[in-house]
């Protein structure tokens, strides 16, 4: 069996000029069509009809037959079926025979894959289809008009779009059709039918809008975020991971994550990003082979050189995040934000420069200083493995009458069980316990004092300007840089360490010093934090400049 594949690529483009050879993502438009046409188990010969000599010498080196296009043919009025028909005729000629199919394949759809263009194929002649059209299905809720002007529904009934019956639309992907219908005004057989291809290979492009849009999803990468969130580790894992895919909208993302990580689980499901759990380290295999990821960004703390080795046999691009271990040697990239590296290396951006703020903290403006103390946050996280929202709890009720007409908001995880740990709402003290709320913002923007561990919730409280006394988690949160005085923050050391008297007093003497929690306020507001985000992404992606970058901050 011979099909042909027919290329039509006039040289008179007048929306977007030389639109048919002009570079997009480094390569001539027209050869997306060649290649795949080449690369197709179907196709046996492939000709490009054309009225311009570059088109035709660029064609060629692609690998494609030309057919000199007649001037006749190749005005804005002409269709492409005599177009096709002459280089069907041609193409005979040339090749001494017959076509039992002609496959008519428009240069502007650089999307389309190649398995997509032989499944249309393959369903063509298999079926018995004179005619098979590529198109997309997109229902719509549309409108007519008819010939005295008046407008008229084109549907029955209002619905959801997702309700709606099928609408295709033609792509211009591709058209395949038995040889006898291909005539000199139609290539449309009897019997026909559409094939529909997703909408991303739907593209066609015709404007300026659609070859950015094309280019973009060209460059769009596939992206797997390596993460778990249980009680002993927490949660800021998650939420940075969360925080980054998120933000990278323009390309394909992942979250994997352990199926015992119950918590962590909870709150990528309350995204709706995509993700699967894995029960078994050699399910990852596996889970590369499918998802096929351009980078691997692992968020998992110290990593061995083994493993990051092992990766890297696999995934083009490895980058670590707050990973102290020897890992980090192997990795292509390494983010800390949470620690400054001693003796800097080339691959490992630390520091506060590096963090990721959540959406909230990139809109919201600072809080006001209040000369006056009447609210108080304690947020330690969303699991708070070592029970800290329970020991400042019990502190500030012990000492309950010296804190006299202030609020105190406990902030709690959706890993941290109030009922169980005994911190509960008491409104006659003026302690209220609010679990896993939506946006931390809201409560913060009125926070005249916070209490918090030493994670990533740090930079939060700093990108909102509100004094804070730390209490850690654990030996590991101790060495986290930020929160020290030169940015605003009482570090009062390990929580488990901290005497409960001594958490009241600080805060008694914070609520009467305002010259201190003045000089915090603006400590913390001095200090740049919303660029890091943008940073990170260069990072895991591999476009970041550090130089250029710090030239111009």
């Amino acid at each position: 069996m011979r099909i042909l594949a027919v290329i039509p690529a006039r040289g008179g483009s007048k929306g977007i000029p030389r639109k048919n050879i002009r570079l997009m993502n480094g390569r001539p438009l027209i050869s997306y069509a060649i290649e795949n046409a080449r690369a197709s188990q179907y196709i046996t010969d492939v000709f490009v009809s054309t009225d311009s000599a570059e088109i035709a010498d660029i064609a060629r080196s692609y690998g494609a037959h030309i057919v000199e296009r007649d001037h006749c043919l190749s005005s804005d009025l002409v269709t492409l079926d005599p177009v096709v028909f002459h280089a069907k005729k041609e193409a005979e000629k040339q090749c001494n025979c017959t076509f039992d199919y002609i496959v008519t394949m428009q240069p502007t759809s650089p999307l389309l894959r190649v398995e997509t263009l032989d499944a249309g194929i393959d369903y063509t002649i298999r079926e018995g289809f004179d005619t098979v059209i590529s198109v997309v299905n997109k229902p719509h809720l549309s409108w007519g008009r008819d010939d005295s002007g008046k407008l008229f529904p084109l549907y029955q009934e209002r619905k959801n779009r997702q309700e709606l019956p099928p609408q295709y639309m033609e792509t211009g992907a591709f058209v395949v059709a038995r040889e006898a219908c291909v005539k000199e005004h139609t290539r449309i057989g009897e019997k026909i039918s559409v094939f529909e291809v997703d909408e991303r290979e739907s593209i066609d492009i015709d404007s300026v809008g659609d070859w950015v849009l094309s280019e973009s999803l060209m460059r769009r990468k596939k992206i797997l975020f390596r993460v778990d969130g249980y009680v002993k580790l927490g949660l800021g894992h998650i939420y940075n991971c969360i925080t980054l895919a998120l933000s990278m909208v323009e390309h394909d993302v992942l979250l994997v994550t352990h199926e015992g990580a119950e918590p962590g689980i909870k709150k990528i499901k309350e995204t709706n990003l995509p993700y699967r759990t894995f029960r078994e380290e050699t399910e990852l295999k596996d889970i590369i082979q499918d998802f096929q990821p351009d980078v691997w960004v692992n968020d998992c703390l110290n990593t061995s050189k083994e493993y990051i080795e092992w990766l890297k046999t696999n995934v083009p691009r490895v980058v670590t995040i707050e990973d102290l271990g020897e890992g980090t040697k192997a990795a292509d990239a390494v983010v800390n934000a949470l620690y400054d590296e001693n003796e800097p290396r080339q691959n490992v951006y630390s520091g506060y420069q590096y963090v990721c703020l959540r959406d909230e903290f990139q809109v919201e403006q600072p809080k006001k200083f209040s000369s006056t103390v009447k609210n108080i946050i304690v947020m330690f996280g969303g699991t708070d493995p070592s029970n800290l929202n329970r020991l400042v709890y019990d502190a500030i009720l012990s000492r309950i009458e010296r804190f006299s007409g202030i609020r105190f908001y406990f902030i709690t995880g959706i890993g941290y069980d109030n009922e169980i740990n005994g911190v509960v709402t008491r409104p006659k003290e003026n302690v209220f316990v609010y679990p896993n709320v939506p946006r931390v913002t809201k409560y913060l923007k009125e926070a005249d004092l916070v209490i918090m561990g030493q994670g990533r919730s740090i930079f939060e409280a700093a990108c909102m300007g509100v004094p804070a006394v730390v209490l850690s988690q654990n030996e590991r949160e101790t060495t986290h840089s930020f929160a020290q005085m030169e940015h605003g923050f009482l570090n009062l050391g390990l929580g488990n360490e901290a005497d409960p008297s001594l958490i009241t007093n600080t805060l008694e003497w914070l609520i009467h010093t305002r010259a201190v929690r003045e000089n915090m306020h603006r400590l913390m507001l001095q200090t740049p934090l919303k660029k890091g985000l943008e940073r990170v992404k260069q990072i895991i992606l591999g476009e970041y400049d550090v130089e250029h970058d710090h030239r111009t901050l």
